[in-house]
């Protein structure tokens, strides 16, 4: 019996793959669980629909990363902390503070997808990279200054 899936399944294949399956396989685990249908026509019809579709929403997510990739990149950061001597910060600049910083900008991003290694303990410049997709990510120019 062959089957689209509609789940990753390990030991099958990936989502939209018509596989051959035992039909009591199908019959008793595959259908009922909603991991997979009959393929017959009007199935991959449908499933061709599901994958344009997926396809433009993803080209669309894709865009509109970029264009804030390019908005965050024009952004400066500008940050006042107290510093010491030769410059070294009470505290610590952390990937919130960038994200409550941009918030005030405008943007709304996520402080996860802030990428810092270690937090910035000195004054001076920093290149931040902020992850907005997997496929896109934005440098953003921080500039630490002693207050």
């Amino acid at each position: 019996m062959q089957v689209i899936l509609k789940e990753n399944i390990e030991t099958l294949g990936h989502i939209g793959d018509i596989v051959k399956v035992a039909p009591g396989y199908a019959r008793n685990y595959l259908l009922p669980k909603g991991l997979a249908v009959e393929a017959t026509a009007k199935n991959a019809k449908a499933l061709d629909h599901v994958k344009r579709q997926m396809a433009y929403r993803k080209d669309k997510a894709l865009e509109s990363a970029r264009n804030l990739a390019a908005k965050l990149t024009e952004t400066p950061v500008a940050l006042l902390h107290k510093a010491g001597e030769e410059g070294k910060l009470f505290g610590s600049v952390t990937n919130m503070e960038i994200a409550a910083f941009l918030k005030g900008k405008g943007f709304e991003i996520d402080r996860k997808t802030i990428v810092l290694a270690e937090p910035i303990k000195q004054v001076g410049e920093f290149d931040v990279m902020v992850k907005i997709h997997p496929e896109v990510t934005a440098t953003v120019k921080v500039t630490v200054s002693a207050a």
